[in-house]
């Protein structure tokens, strides 16, 4: 099998979402760990602006999460293509996260010409306990 190539690394992934969505800097997650096929993202969720009534990270957070760590995945193997765009995001919500740091781990299951595919696993210290899992569909523009 022929080893995939990583067209953006870590900081050329960063500076592009500093550049092209400024806002992403509001919510404060660190790209932790970027492979052929997976990125790992993370946030300190303990801040009231993360939090829903009852004091549990909200669901939004979550799918929040799921979508960046998708979107960047894609970013890094296609290379700069701001006009990707989501076209399906489903989510299992399956514990209540407490607030505290919590991470995304997307897997790229398809990478076609017009479509991406991933499964995301949003967890917080412990990675087999999981808060949702999330399979997220994006579109990607002709070159």
């Amino acid at each position: 099998m022929q080893r995939a190539m990583l067209r953006m690394d870590i900081p050329a992934l960063e500076r592009f979402l500093a550049e092209q969505f400024p806002q992403a800097e509001a919510l404060g997650f660190a790209i932790v760990e970027l492979a052929d096929t997976s990125i790992t993202l993370r946030i300190d969720a303990s801040g009231p602006s993360f939090l829903r009534p009852g004091g549990t990270v909200s669901g939004p957070t979550l799918m929040t999460l799921a979508d960046s760590a998708t979107y960047l995945m894609i970013l890094a193997r296609l290379g700069p293509v701001a006009l990707a765009v989501t076209t399906n995001l489903n989510i299992h919500f399956m514990r209540k996260p407490e607030p505290t740091r919590l991470s995304a781990r997307a897997e790229l299951l398809k990478l076609g010409k017009r479509i991406a595919v991933a499964e995301v696993r949003l967890f917080g210290e412990d990675p087999e306990q999981l808060f949702a899992h999330a399979t997220v569909s994006y579109s990607i523009p002709p070159r």
